[in-house]
């Protein structure tokens, strides 16, 4: 890739990932996309694999005084990830990171029980489970999201991205069963640049595609 668009928008995005899934024979039983970009894509991905679609939260853990620069993140049931490397260089300490582990943990779980609008959470018992976003940078948020589901009785994790660095999709081959990224740019700088359209997408958005 030279750097120009490869998806016209998230859903175009989505309907790739899902016939690449499906020309890799991954026959899911559920699709879990990471709020908000992740849920254009999920919807696209759970249509083409008949399966059924909700939502997996994280949340960043950032840096004292510089919530941006993210030392972690964390799922809504406490699962964490940090990147050591980063927490080493900031003034973060064991204390300030188990403290906002559970601030940021607490607001995954809220943020996950809206948008299911009262509907019960998933059951993972032996599922093979797709986890879908509109891309990874660091990956973060999505390695807290893995880590949730490592710690739960699913029977088969798969992570599927439009685009992601190539280091760091090498690195999560070592967290899941399998990896589906359809680009890994070596002049990859940010996920934006390969879409056309990356407007945000709100809350309200997001959880309409929950809906249809």
């Amino acid at each position: 890739m030279d750097g120009t668009a490869r998806f016209d928008d998230r859903t175009d995005a989505g309907e790739q990932l899902g016939e690449e899934l499906r020309d890799r024979g991954v026959d899911a039983d559920l699709v879990l996309a990471i709020p908000r970009g992740g849920l254009p894509l999920g919807r696209a991905v759970a249509d083409a694999l008949d399966a059924s679609l909700d939502v997996v939260v994280a949340k960043k853990i950032g840096a004292p005084g510089n919530p941006e620069y993210a030392i972690g993140a964390v799922a809504s049931d406490g699962s964490v990830w940090r990147n050591e490397q980063a927490f080493r260089v900031t003034d973060a300490d064991e204390a300030y990171f188990q403290e906002q582990r559970e601030v940021e943990a607490d607001a995954a779980r809220k943020k996950a029980e809206r948008y299911r609008s009262g509907r019960s959470p998933p059951v993972f018992d032996d599922k093979t489970v797709v986890v879908v976003d509109d891309g990874v940078a660091t990956g973060s948020t999505a390695r807290a999201c893995l880590s949730r589901l490592e710690a739960s009785d699913a029977g088969r994790i798969v992570l599927a991205v439009p685009v992601g660095p190539p280091d760091t999709i090498a690195d999560f081959q070592a967290q899941v069963d399998e990896v589906v990224c359809l680009e890994t740019p070596a002049g990859f700088r940010g996920v934006g640049q390969f879409y056309r359209d990356f407007t945000q997408v709100s809350d309200e958005e997001a959880m309409e595609y929950l809906e249809r």
